[in-house]
């Protein structure tokens, strides 16, 4: 059985929106050295944010793994998008470590957990054939986020200040991930529970009873046991 083509564009979508997404979190440490030299806020704290990022994706998963399944992956990862654009832009304007741990760490970590894991399930579900290899693409963009966002935020460094660099990286992150969302569709055939025979009948009673009514009314009947030898004379009371 051939995949339908739609899976191997939503391996490309996958592959894509991590990138952009892991790629604009790995950026703070392009951010780093013009975070502290501007602001004056200790190393420790500015690269705190992205400790609580790490551990804010991880727990983020599961809730966005969960209602993935249950409402579907485009409302996630459209969610993930607007909400990773908006940490970056809110982080742009911290006046605190503080804030910006809050902004970078917490809510960008939250948001990218939305990515990953939904799209997984999503890619997993759209392909019968080549699963492994299109897992792998999707998780190509973890490997080369680095790569892509990273030189780009150096170059934005060289050109304005780190606050409006940042900036652009999230109107980048809102041009990008949320048009590519609106094009992330649930799989075609989602996996049915089998129902027990005892649930089928319960729920069409009709069915039962036509069933039942093949069966010759004999085979229902008990197996009778043979009767007892009757004796021979009779007993007397005296």
């Amino acid at each position: 059985m051939k995949e339908p083509r739609y899976g191997w564009l939503m391996v490309a979508l996958g592959a894509f929106m991590t990138c952009i997404a892991i790629g604009a979190m790995f950026s703070l440490a392009v951010f780093l050295r013009p975070i502290t030299e501007s602001t004056g806020w200790s190393t420790t704290a500015v690269s705190a944010a992205m400790t609580i990022g790490f551990l804010a994706m991880g727990a983020a998963g599961f809730g966005w793994g969960a209602l993935s399944d249950r409402i579907g992956p485009r409302f996630v990862v459209l969610s993930g998008a607007v909400l990773l654009g908006l940490g970056l832009f809110l982080a742009s304007r911290a006046q605190s470590p503080l804030q910006f741990q809050l902004a970078f760490g917490l809510l960008v970590g939250i948001a990218i957990g939305s990515f990953f894991s939904p799209m997984i399930a999503a890619v997993m579900g759209w392909m019968t054939e080549h699963r492994g290899l299109a897992v792998a693409l999707v998780s190509v963009g973890v490997g080369v986020a680095p790569m892509t966002m990273s030189p780009f935020a150096a170059w934005l460094i060289t050109q304005m200040d780190w606050r409006a660099a940042q900036a652009v990286i999230a109107v980048l992150v809102w041009a990008t991930l949320i048009p590519a969302a609106l094009f992330v569709r649930r799989p075609p055939h989602p996996q049915k529970a089998v129902e027990r025979p005892t649930q089928h009948c319960r729920k069409n009673p009709s069915r039962w009873a036509m069933r039942s009514s093949r069966f010759p009314s004999s085979s229902l009947r008990s197996p009778s046991l043979p009767a007892a030898p009757r004796t021979q004379g009779r007993f007397s009371i005296r």
